[in-house]
């Protein structure tokens, strides 16, 4: 058997010894009322996860029990964002697949004296329902008879009243030391069109109720939660053991994936799409799935940023810089190198005759990666941070009179800087030194700096895109997520990179040197490069 790495596989494991079950059957349960967030790839990473080590199954289980929220876009972008992790599932299934069974349960309750249908509002039944130090008050309807809730329950199913007008609750303990318990709502009247099932139904079962049921129904074996479905266990097992369920699945909680300075609530990341505030469920400064794949987080630094972080039995909050860390390391072994400029000054080689390639490497991390060939020439463009009019002590780039080096390519002396009329440098002029160049420098000079550079007369025009965290959590930790927004996290550039980046495969990643880690795209025609991450790494190891 294999090692137990976590204590839900401890705990499958006993059962398996035990001989409570024989094979194990898990489920992703996610409800298709937005898109998937980096949230969601730890549930994904511990439910696939957990079925592959136990050579078991995982289902895609939609939770669409409520209509007015959820949407097929949802259920498209939700498959999209399980397959670019790499899982796949054993079967695809809905709530609404058991619709007519979870209502014949119901009616199961109803006729054992244990649900009633309820004529209070929602506002009397949460006023009802007591506190942590003192019991609920039983609802005036709660000992109806059999015969009666039945009659009244059929006529909510055929449409005879009004949402909210009655429901249907479990008849439990209003003294329960646990609130969840105290005659929950199980069924409520809904008069909306459902995404699957259409205009069939107009009363719909409550997650609580039907989350046991359809576990039971697909055969799962462990039901893996995030945590603050703890308090909801007791009700869980209260449904699996009232119904005869057998065996009845077991629910096990485990910490929820926090991370500092990321948006974790779908509610509020639907208002962002919706107000504008971003371009979409796919803008690249979102937390969703689909943000993070349009980014250029490659799936594997996800999931190693999951496994990493691990299973926990308490939530804590993981910082952002710890993730970025985890997608920089899988980017530095992965990502081919290229040189851009974000904002180009001239650079003219006055001494400097006709053209020739140098070698660069593609990955200095890789033995085997290779080298390519890079254009050179007597006009150049360096970015405009790299040379200083008046530069600071132990400055080492581009300054009058000093040297600095090209990357992997010769040394230059700047002699003359060239300015518009606000004294904006626009062009410099050096001597580059002949025997300089890198691999066979015999030149005698010691260049301190190293620059990056692209050939003027081949390069191409990028717009770069940079992107700072959509929270500002550093100043705000606390507050409401509207208080942390950061309403200036994209920044655009217009630059210059070298064309092996616009020869390049559609988002392919790249380490533009002394830049960052950064994702090639066309869009209209124009090279875009956009920042995935930054190459200073902020996490403390």
């Amino acid at each position: 058997m294999a090692e137990a790495e976590n204590f839900i596989q401890q705990i499958i494991e006993d059962d398996l010894k035990s001989g409570k079950v024989t094979s194990i059957q898990t489920r992703f349960p996610p409800e298709p009322n937005g898109y998937l967030h980096i949230g969601h790839a730890k549930s994904m990473f511990v439910n696939f996860g957990t079925a592959e080590k136990y050579g078991g199954k995982c289902n895609l289980f939609f939770d669409d029990t409520n209509p007015s929220k959820e949407k097929t876009e949802y259920v498209d972008a939700i498959k999209r964002d399980i397959r670019f992790l790499g899982y796949e599932w054993a079967r695809e299934c809905y709530a609404s697949d058991f619709f007519d069974t979870i209502y014949e349960y119901a009616e199961k309750l109803i006729l054992d004296g244990k649900a009633f249908v309820c004529d209070l509002s929602a506002e009397e039944i949460k006023n009802t329902r007591g506190t942590l130090t003192e019991p609920g008050k039983e609802s005036p309807y709660r000992n109806r008879t059999a015969e009666e809730n039945l009659k009244l329950f059929r006529e909510m199913r055929d449409g005879k009243y009004a949402d909210g007008e009655k429901c249907l609750r479990a008849k439990i303990d209003m003294s329960s030391p646990n609130v969840n318990m105290r005659d929950p709502v199980i069924y409520r009247i809904l008069h909306a069109t459902h995404h699957r099932t259409g205009d069939k139904w107009c009363i719909y079962p409550m997650y609580d109720y039907a989350h046991p049921i359809c576990d039971y129904l697909q055969g799962v074996t462990h039901s893996l939660c995030t945590l603050e479905f703890e308090d909801h266990r007791p009700l869980y097992d209260w449904v699996g053991i009232n119904l005869g369920f057998s065996p009845k699945p077991r629910q096990i909680e485990f910490a929820r994936l926090n991370v500092t300075n990321l948006v974790m609530s779908k509610r509020y990341l639907k208002k962002l799409v919706e107000d504008g505030s971003v371009h979409g469920w796919d803008d690249p400064r979102m937390p969703t799935l689909a943000g993070l794949r349009n980014r250029g987080i490659p799936a594997e630094a996800i999931k190693d940023f999951c496994s990493r972080i691990g299973v926990a039995k308490a939530n804590s909050e993981c910082e952002i810089s710890y993730f970025e860390a985890v997608v920089r390391d899988y980017l530095n072994v992965h990502a081919p190198r290229a040189m851009s400029v974000l904002d180009p000054i001239k650079l003219t080689l006055v001494n400097y005759e006709g053209s020739e390639e140098v070698d660069f490497e593609i990955n200095q991390t890789d033995s085997n990666a290779g080298t390519r060939k890079v254009r050179f020439s007597g006009e150049l463009y360096i970015e405009r941070s790299d040379f200083s009019l008046d530069p600071p002590p132990k400055y080492y780039r581009g300054k009058i009179g000093g040297y600095v080096r090209l990357k992997n390519a010769y040394i230059v002396r700047c002699d003359e800087a060239v300015t518009d009329g606000k004294g904006n440098v626009v062009e410099v002029k050096a001597t580059y030194l002949p025997d300089s160049r890198s691999g066979s420098d015999t030149s005698g000079v010691k260049a301190k700096g190293v620059i990056q550079w692209v050939d003027a007369k081949t390069c191409k025009d990028a717009e770069i895109r940079r992107y700072e965290h959509l929270l500002r959590d550093a100043d705000y930790a606390g507050q409401d997520f509207s208080e942390r927004m950061n309403e200036n996290s994209e920044h655009i550039f217009f630059g210059k990179a070298e064309p092996y980046l616009a020869e390049a495969e559609e988002g392919a990643p790249f380490q533009l040197m002394r830049t960052g880690y950064y994702k090639k795209c066309t869009e209209n025609g124009k090279l875009v490069l956009s920042e995935i991450v930054s190459l200073k790494d902020n996490f403390n190891k």
